[in-house]
C-alpha cells in the first residue's frame, strides 16, 4: 500500500544516534557536543557522498582539463607549423614594382612601414612581431659582369643589390665599412659569399638590366660583414644559396645578394627599376587557433583592399591555416567523441552510485515517509548532506584542471556548474523518485522475474531511433562542422553504444536461463546459483551493464581508430622509401649501386631513375610525334634488385612479374601504370627517360608504388632490365633503396655524392674538386620517415585523444564492474551466510561471484567490443581519418592485440571484482548477519 501522512508534520527522523541505518552497525558517539543533523547523517554515509565526490571531482577535472591540454597542443602544433614555414608563406608581403621613369625614392617608401601595419585589419597589427622594409634589384632580369673569374663564363653567379632597413644591426663589419652612397652605389657583401664569388673590397660589379630596364650601374664593394645571428628572420631573402645553371650541364653557381643603403638603392633604381617590399611577420607566440578564423577573414579583407593603390600581398598563410583547421577540427571531433563517451560513462557512474546510495537508505526514506514527510521534503534532507560536500569535491577537481597548460575551453565554468549541479542533485532526485509510491510491503526482489512496461519499451525504442537517425545524418553531414561540433551528432557513437546495452539486456536472460537449467544438473551448486541470479537480469544491474558497454565501446573504437592511422602511415612509408633507407641526389651511374653494397650493414640496394613532369603521347611507327597525353612522373626500376630489397626490408609489396623478368624486350616494354594514366593510354603509349623515348604496353594498374610519393596520381614504372637502352645513353640513377642494418648515413652519402661528382667531372671535362652537383645528396631511413608523419601539427591533439580514450575507458570500466558488485553486495553476502552454514566453503564463495560476473562482463565486451569495432565502418567518411595518414586513403585495421587487452581486461576486471568483494564481506560482518536476522 501507498504511504500517506500520518502526523501533523514531517519528523527529523533518521539513523538512531549510534546507529546505522544501513546495516545496524553501531557508530561510535563524538564526544564534546552533537554534529548538527545534515553533518551527522553526511558522517554516518561518507562512503556513499565519497565517492560521489570523487566521481565530480574527475568529472569537473575532465571538463576543465582535458579542453585545455586539447587546446596546448593544438596551439603548440599550428606554432609548429607556422615557425617551419619558408618565409615567402609565413610573412605578409606588400610588393609593387617600380620602372626608372617613376624616380623611386627608397627613403619615403622606408617610412611607410609603420603606416601600412596599422592599417591591417584586425586582429593582425597586434599579431605582428618583427617587420622589415627593402628595396631589391634583381636576381632575376639582371646580368653581371665585373673583373672577378666567377662574373665571366656561361654560369655566372646570381647577384641582387637590396637596401634593407635595419640590416646593419644584424651584422659586424669585418672588413672595410658600411655603404655611405653619394658619388656612386657602394655596397657590403658577406664574407662567405665574397670568398666563394672571389669578391673583395675595393671590387666593381656592374649591373645590367634587361626589358624595360636596360640601363647598367657600376656597384663597388666596399665593405664585408658577418651575420651576427645566421639563423635570424631579417636574413631569409639575403642568405648564399646554391642554384642550378641556365644550362645543366654547366653544374651549379650562387645567388647572393649585395647590402647597400636607402641612397645607393635609390640611385640604383633610377636606372634599373626596382621593388618594393613591405614584410611583415606574424608572431606565432602571440597567435591560437581560436584566432585562425579572425586571421583568414583579415588577410581575405586586406587581399582584395590593400593599404595603398598598386600593393599586391604575397603570402601563404591564409592557405597553410586553412589546411591546419580544417585537420584540427576533424581532430576535434574525434576528441569529441571521445570524451562524449567518457563523459557519458562517468555520469552512468554518477547515478549508480546515487542510485546505491538511495538504495541502502530505502528504509530509512521509507520510515519518514510513515511519519509524514512528503516526497520533497525527503529530498530536501538528503540535499543539506550533499550541498556540504559534493561541491567541495568538484570545486577541487575544477581547480586541479585549472593547473592544466593551455587556454580555458569557452563553457569550462558551464560545464563545471553542470557537473556541481548533477552531482548534488544525484541522490535527492533519485530519493524522491523511489518514495513518490512507497510499498511497506517487503518482497525478495531478487526471486522476481521484472518484465518491462510499454513506457519502457517505448523508452528503448526511442533511443535506437535515435542512434539510427544519428548515423544517416553522420553520413550526410560528417562530424566535423565549420559552426563547430554538433552534440548529438558527436553523441551518436554513445547512443550506439546504450542501444546496443538495451539489445543484449532484452536477449541475455533467456540464453543463460537455459545454461542454468544445465548447470543444474551437476554436483556443485555454485555454477547454477551464479548463474541463476544472472540470468534473472534483476533491473540492478542495467545501469552497470550500460555503462561497461559505453566504457568498453569507447575504449575500443579509439583503439581501432589508432591502429587505422598507424596501419596507413606504415604503409605510406612502405611505399615513399621502399627500404630500410632511400638515397636522393643527382645523376651518377649504376656502378654506384655496387659501391653502396659494398658498405658495412647493406644487404642489398637497387638503383632508381625518377623523372618528374615527363611527357606522355600516343604511340607512333617512329616514335615521334603523336597525340600529347599529359604529363607524367616515370620511375625506371631495376626489377629483380628491386624484389630482393623489398624482400630484405619487411615491406610486403610484390614485384610484378612483368616488372621483375630479366632480359632486353625490343618492342614496347611492360610498364605499371596508375589508374589515370591507364585511363589516359589504353593499352600503352610513349615516355621519356632522361632525354631518349620508350614505348610501353601497359601490364599492371595499381594507385602507388614503392619509391613514389604518395600523392602522385599520374605515374609510369617501367623495367631497368627490358629498356632498349642504347650503349651510348645509359639511363643513369638518381636515387637508391638500400635494405640493411646498422649501417653509417654518413658513409651512404658520401659514397654517392663522390660518385656523382665524379660523373659530372666527366661530362663537363673538369677536375672532380671544382664541380658541385645540383643536389645534394639525402638519406631518409624508414623510421625517420615514419616518425616525421607523427610530429606533424596535429598529431600530439590526435596522440592525446587516443590516449586519453584507452586509458579513461579502462579505468572506468573497472569501475563500473565495481559498481555492479556493490549493487548486489547485501543480497549476495546474505545468501553467502546461509549457504556457508550449509556448507559453502570460501572459495566456492568467490567462485559464485565469478559466475555471476562473468555474464555481465562477457556480455558487455562482446556487445562494447562489437559497437567499438563496427564504429569506424558505421561513421566511415565522417571521421576524416584520411587526413591525418599522409596521403592513403584509411583502410579500418583491427589490432591483434586489442583482442587480448581486452581479454587482459577481463581478467583485471574480474580480480578486481574479487578484491572488492572481499573487502565488503569483511565490513558487512557476514558472520553476524544470520544471527541479527536481517532480512529485506
Amino acid at each position: 500500500m501507498n504511504a500517506g501522512p500520518v502526523n501533523a508534520g514531517p519528523v527529523e527522523a533518521g539513523p538512531v544516534e549510534g546507529q546505522d541505518a544501513v546495516h545496524g552497525r553501531s557508530v561510535p558517539r563524538r564526544a564534546g557536543g552533537r554534529l548538527p543533523g545534515p553533518l551527522r547523517r553526511a558522517r554516518i554515509f561518507a562512503g556513499y557522498l565519497g565517492l560521489l565526490g570523487v566521481l565530480g571531482l574527475v568529472a569537473a577535472l575532465l571538463v576543465t582539463g582535458a579542453p585545455r591540454l586539447a587546446n596546448e597542443f593544438a596551439d603548440d602544433g599550428m606554432r609548429h607549423d607556422v615557425r617551419g614555414l619558408p618565409y615567402q608563406v609565413r610573412d605578409l608581403t606588400y610588393t609593387t614594382s617600380l620602372n626608372a621613369v617613376d624616380g623611386p625614392d627608397a627613403a619615403v617608401a622606408a617610412e611607410r612601414l609603420d603606416r601600412y601595419r596599422q592599417k591591417l585589419p584586425g586582429p593582425l597589427p597586434s599579431l605582428v612581431g618583427q617587420q622589415w622594409f627593402a628595396g631589391r634589384i634583381g636576381p632575376k632580369d639582371l646580368g653581371v659582369a665585373g673583373d672577378a673569374p666567377s662574373l665571366r663564363g656561361s654560369c655566372r653567379p646570381e647577384l641582387q643589390l637590396r637596401g634593407q632597413t635595419g640590416v646593419e644591426r644584424e651584422l659586424r663589419v669585418v672588413e672595410g665599412r658600411w655603404p655611405a652612397s653619394r658619388d656612386g652605389v657602394e655596397a657590403a657583401l658577406s664574407r662567405e659569399a665574397a670568398g666563394i664569388l672571389g669578391l673583395r673590397v675595393g671590387t666593381a660589379v656592374v649591373l645590367s638590366g634587361e626589358g624595360f630596364n636596360q640601363g647598367s650601374v657600376p656597384v663597388r664593394i666596399v665593405g664585408l660583414y658577418d651575420p651576427i645571428d645566421p639563423a635570424a628572420p631579417a636574413w631569409d631573402a639575403i642568405r648564399l644559396a646554391e642554384v642550378p645553371c641556365s644550362d645543366p650541364a654547366a653544374g651549379t653557381t650562387h645567388r647572393a645578394a649585395l647590402l647597400t643603403d636607402l641612397s645607393g638603392m635609390t640611385a640604383a633604381g633610377g636606372r634599373l627599376g626596382l621593388t618594393y617590399e613591405w614584410r611583415y611577420r606574424v608572431d606565432e607566440e602571440r597567435v591560437t587557433t581560436a584566432d585562425i578564423p579572425e586571421v583568414l577573414t583579415a588577410i581575405a579583407a586586406t587581399r582584395r583592399t590593400p593599404p595603398e593603390r598598386g600593393l599586391v600581398l604575397a603570402t601563404g598563410l591564409d592557405n597553410s591555416l586553412t589546411r591546419f583547421d580544417g585537420q584540427l577540427r576533424a581532430v576535434r571531433a574525434l576528441l569529441a567523441v571521445v570524451q562524449a563517451g567518457i563523459l557519458a560513462t562517468l555520469l552512468g557512474l554518477v547515478a549508480l552510485a546515487a542510485g546505491l546510495a538511495a538504495q541502502r537508505r530505502r528504509e530509512e526514506f521509507t520510515l519518514l515517509r510513515a511519519r509524514g514527510a512528503a516526497a520533497v521534503e525527503i529530498g530536501a534532507r538528503t540535499l543539506r548532506e550533499t550541498v556540504a560536500v559534493l561541491p567541495v569535491a568538484v570545486l577541487a577537481g575544477w581547480l586541479l584542471g585549472r593547473l592544466a597548460p593551455g587556454r580555458p575551453a569557452g563553457p569550462e565554468p558551464l560545464g563545471v556548474a553542470l557537473v556541481a549541479v548533477g552531482t548534488t542533485l544525484a541522490i535527492p532526485l533519485l530519493a524522491m523518485l523511489s518514495q513518490r509510491r512507497a510499498s511497506f510491503v517487503g518482497r525478495r526482489r531478487d526471486l522476481m522475474r521484472h518484465r518491462p512496461s510499454v513506457r519502457r519499451l517505448t523508452a528503448e525504442l526511442f533511443v535506437l531511433l535515435l542512434a539510427v537517425l544519428g548515423v544517416v545524418l553522420l553520413h550526410r553531414r560528417g562530424l566535423s562542422q565549420d559552426t563547430g561540433v554538433d552534440p548529438y551528432l558527436v553523441s551518436v557513437p554513445v547512443l550506439l553504444a546504450v542501444a546496443a546495452a538495451l539489445v543484449a539486456l532484452r536477449l541475455v536472460p533467456w540464453p543463460l536461463r537455459q545454461v542454468g537449467r544445465i548447470a543444474a544438473r551437476a554436483r556443485t551448486v555454485v555454477p547454477f546459483v551464479g548463474l541463476a541470479r544472472a540470468g534473472r537480469g534483476a533491473p540492478v544491474t542495467v545501469g552497470p551493464l550500460a555503462v561497461l558497454v559505453v566504457a568498453i565501446a569507447t575504449g575500443v573504437f579509439t583503439s581501432v581508430v589508432t591502429s587505422t592511422v598507424a596501419e596507413a602511415r606504415d604503409r605510406v612509408t612502405d611505399q615513399e622509401i621502399g627500404a630500410a633507407a632511400r638515397i636522393v641526389g643527382s645523376y651518377s651511374d649504376q656502378a654506384t649501386a655496387d659501391r653502396i653494397a659494398a658498405l658495412p650493414g647493406v644487404r642489398a640496394v637497387s638503383p632508381l631513375a625518377v623523372g618528374v613532369g615527363q611527357p606522355l603521347r600516343s604511340p607512333t611507327p617512329n616514335l615521334l610525334g603523336g597525340r600529347d597525353l599529359g604529363q607524367v612522373q616515370v620511375l625506371v626500376v631495376d626489377g629483380p634488385s628491386l624484389a630482393r630489397v623489398l624482400a630484405a626490408s619487411g615491406v610486403d609489396v610484390d614485384v610484378p612479374a612483368g616488372l621483375a623478368a630479366p632480359g632486353r624486350i625490343d618492342g614496347p616494354v611492360p610498364a605499371l601504370v596508375s589508374p589515370e594514366v591507364a585511363e589516359a593510354v589504353g593499352a600503352g603509349a610513349v615516355t621519356e627517360v632522361q632525354g631518349r623515348r620508350y614505348e610501353f604496353r601497359v601490364d599492371r594498374v595499381a594507385s602507388g608504388f614503392p619509391g613514389l610519393a604518395a600523392d602522385v596520381r599520374r605515374f609510369v614504372v617501367l623495367p631497368w632490365q627490358a629498356l632498349p637502352v642504347p650503349q651510348f645513353q645509359p639511363i643513369r640513377p638518381n636515387q637508391f633503396l638500400v635494405a640493411g642494418d646498422g649501417f653509417a648515413a654518413a658513409e651512404l652519402i658520401a659514397t654517392v655524392d663522390t660518385a656523382q661528382r665524379e660523373y659530372l667531372a666527366e661530362v663537363l671535362g673538369q677536375p672532380v674538386e671544382q664541380v658541385r652537383p645540383q643536389t645534394a645528396v639525402t638519406v631518409t631511413t624508414w623510421a625517420q620517415h615514419r616518425e616525421a608523419l607523427e610530429r606533424s601539427g596535429v598529431n600530439r591533439l590526435l596522440s592525446f585523444t587516443f590516449g586519453t580514450g584507452v586509458a579513461g575507458a579502462t579505468a572506468l570500466a573497472l569501475l563500473a564492474v565495481g559498481f555492479a558488485v556493490l549493487a548486489q553486495a547485501p543480497g549476495r553476502g546474505r545468501m553467502l551466510s546461509r549457504l556457508r552454514t550449509m556448507g559453502l566453503s570460501g572459495g566456492q564463495g568467490r567462485g559464485l561471484l565469478v559466475y555471476e560476473l562473468v555474464p555481465l562482463l562477457g556480455v558487455a565486451v562482446l556487445a562494447g567490443g562489437l559497437v567499438g569495432v563496427a564504429l569506424p565502418w558505421l561513421l566511415g567518411p565522417a571521421l576524416g581519418l584520411s587526413g591525418f595518414t599522409g596521403g592513403l586513403p584509411a583502410r579500418i585495421h583491427l589490432d591483434p592485440l586489442l583482442v587480448v587487452g581486452v581479454l587482459l581486461l577481463v581478467v583485471v576486471a574480474l580480480v578486481a571484482a574479487l578484491g572488492v568483494e572481499n573487502l565488503i564481506n569483511r565490513r558487512m560482518r557476514l558472520g553476524e548477519v544470520l544471527r541479527l536476522g536481517e532480512e529485506n
